[in-house]
């Protein structure tokens, strides 16, 4: 039984109710971050107790591993042709199904595995539901050579999009810089507010050196969002 007066019990009946969404035979993404832990710890127990999947592909060597503990049939994107749908979580999400996502440092990954799904469908508490996405600072994955010169241009871009809040740093500093999983770094937009989504996720992809952005927009087709009443659905699918 789920306490839905905690953060972490509403993440896991959002979990949860995602499990009703599959079906035996499905080929399932796996998202990353905490949320995602959950789904895929119950659809751990789920296969362990005879539900048949037909292959589950992990956006973060972290998910790779857990899915690996819970016997999951692991395989690579490339021997999959779809993916029948994908269950992720997000730092924030609008009405719309707008999503901020890469907090965990995945976003490149989780963004491949969504693109290659019919369906993706989003779990989160209902505290990442915001009216405008970029109170969490907006994660950008660029490569290691001239990162300074592509943080600049990340920043300009922020400014030429309309946010202006910005404060855009290194993720973990000069001395100690996160890395990927591919090895990039990640520049943070701490943009308070992003008023045109569409238009800062253009600008970002048109600048040399930027790999991903963790705007995901037009990728998820329902959200799943518990709180203290429950569990509520956004969107159709």
């Amino acid at each position: 039984m789920n306490d839905l007066n905690t953060a972490d019990g509403q993440k896991r009946a959002a979990a949860l109710a995602a499990l009703d969404h599959l079906e035996p035979g499905m080929r399932v993404g796996l998202g990353t971050g905490s949320t995602a832990e959950h789904f895929v710890t119950l659809l751990g127990e789920r296969v362990k107790a005879g539900f048949a999947l037909r292959a589950c592909v992990a956006t973060s060597e972290r998910t790779a591993t857990l899915a690996r503990n819970y016997g999951l049939p692991l395989v690579d994107l490339n021997d999959v042709s779809t993916l029948d749908m994908t269950v992720d979580g997000a730092d924030e999400l609008d009405q719309d199904l707008n999503l901020i996502k890469g907090g965990g440092g995945a976003l490149l990954r989780e963004k491949v595995v969504a693109a290659a799904s019919a369906r993706m469908i989003v779990i989160a508490d209902s505290s990442k539901l915001v009216n405008c996405l970029g109170a969490f600072p907006l994660p950008v994955e660029i490569v290691p050579f001239g990162w300074k010169h592509t943080a600049a241009k990340v920043a300009e871009a922020a400014r030429a999009a309309g946010c202006t809040e910005n404060f855009t740093h290194l993720r973990g500093g000069e001395a100690h810089p996160a890395h990927t999983d591919q090895g990039n770094l990640i520049v943070d937009i701490g943009a308070r507010c992003i008023p045109d989504p569409q238009r800062l996720a253009a600008a970002l992809s048109a600048i040399p050196g930027v790999v991903e952005h963790g705007l995901f927009l037009g990728l998820a087709r329902v959200a799943l969002l518990a709180g203290g009443q429950g569990v509520r659905k956004l969107g159709q699918g």
